[in-house]
């Protein structure tokens, strides 16, 4: 059975459909970079064949914000149908565009781009308010200095009086406005997981394989909010990103038919990959690039692929953060069950650097797992 790169045609929508489109998707998963989802796909195609694969695919998956105030959480249940379409150039490279649509049942908030800062307004609202009462204060107190020589103990007692009745109607207004503010705040932090409603999500991929090592891929992820709903505003989501993969061995690595482990040469990968969102409103979410290095193996017909490396993370204006360096991995394995089916799990951890206002330190995780059917 050949193991060399990207001639599993019916597995690369798998690869594609493993990450989800806010966090991390993307072509040529690492596992398809190293040829080695063992047991499915067809052989490579020879200068000018084409072929045209049908893949049916369900994911549920969950992503975890712990760094963030709340430790917001996101569910989603995703069915997505697509096609992979593919044409054989010489020195067995390929050309293949992929497309996939469908819906994705929310819970929480939408998935949105990687490093989005929830802007908490509140505190400035309370800054500009305080200011400007402070400021209507002091015009008050030198109103009362003015006339206070004029009217007496007569002013003093009516000052004193009116002064008692503001006081109270303040300080019940001050209670209601901090109850709302606590009300607001507690709701952000809370990000209930609560069923929410019925999403579109796409992906349309093109990607040029000159040889059985390289590979070049551009995508479009749109992601359409179907209506108004907490944070999520109704409208299409969009990510662009590109990626490029090179296989430095031929990925023939099963340590089920007496492979080492220094053979693991042979499944090591180098990968850059550049991506870019913006919210459903149009607000530039930022891009971040991720070179990584990794690596993909089999043990019989279970196939194990993992990689890491830093996250240059460029934040959206909208966020007031300034530039960082995260860091980002993802170990994901896939097991084949007949010639059509193949089950899937993965785990993307990402560690941030730096905290800010609506952002924090520490980890982030998105976890999710299905099952896909190729025709």
């Amino acid at each position: 059975m050949s193991h060399r790169l990207f001639n599993r045609p019916k597995l690369l929508l798998l690869a594609l459909l493993l990450a989800p489109t806010t966090l991390d998707a993307s072509l040529c998963r690492p596992s398809v970079a190293g040829g080695n989802h063992g047991g499915g796909g067809a052989e490579a195609l020879e200068a000018g064949e084409f072929r045209t694969s049908p893949v049916l695919t369900i994911e549920g998956h969950g992503g975890f914000e712990t760094n963030l105030e709340g430790s917001p959480e996101h569910y989603a249940i995703d069915g997505l149908f697509g096609v992979v379409m593919e044409w054989g150039l010489g020195n067995n490279g390929s050309f293949a565009i992929e497309a996939a649509i469908g819906p994705a049942l929310v819970w929480g908030e939408a998935e949105h781009f990687y490093g989005k800062v929830h802007v908490d307004e509140h505190d400035e609202e309370t800054d500009s308010h305080s200011d400007d009462e402070h400021a209507e204060h002091d015009d008050h107190d030198e109103h009362n200095d003015d006339h206070g020589d004029d009217h007496g103990d007569h002013a003093d007692d009516d000052h004193d009086e009116h002064d008692d009745d503001d006081h109270a109607e303040h300080d019940d207004h001050d209670d209601d406005d901090e109850h709302a503010g606590h009300d607001d705040h507690a709701g952000h932090g809370a990000h209930d997981t609560d069923y929410k409603r019925s999403d579109v999500r796409g992906f349309l991929q093109a990607r040029y394989s000159p040889n059985d090592r390289l590979s070049l891929s551009v995508s479009w992820n749109p992601y359409y909010v179907t209506k108004d709903q907490g944070e999520d505003i109704k409208g299409l989501k969009n990510e662009l990103g590109a990626k490029l993969v090179w296989a430095l061995g031929d990925g023939d690595v099963n340590f089920a038919l007496g492979d080492r482990l220094e053979d693991l040469i042979d499944g090591v990968y180098l990968s850059i990959e550049h991506r870019q969102g913006w919210e459903s409103d149009g607000t530039w979410m930022g891009n971040y690039t991720d070179p990584r290095v990794g690596v993909g193996f089999n043990v019989d017909l279970l196939n194990i692929s993992l990689n890491a490396g830093p996250r240059f993370y460029v934040p959206g204006s909208y966020s007031g953060l300034e530039q960082r360096t995260d860091f980002a991995g993802e170990l994901e394995v896939a097991y084949p069950v007949g010639n059509n089916t193949v089950l899937f799990a993965h785990w993307q951890p990402t560690y941030s650097s730096e905290g800010g206002s609506g952002w924090g330190e520490g980890w982030q995780h998105h976890v999710g797992t299905g099952v896909t059917f190729s025709f």
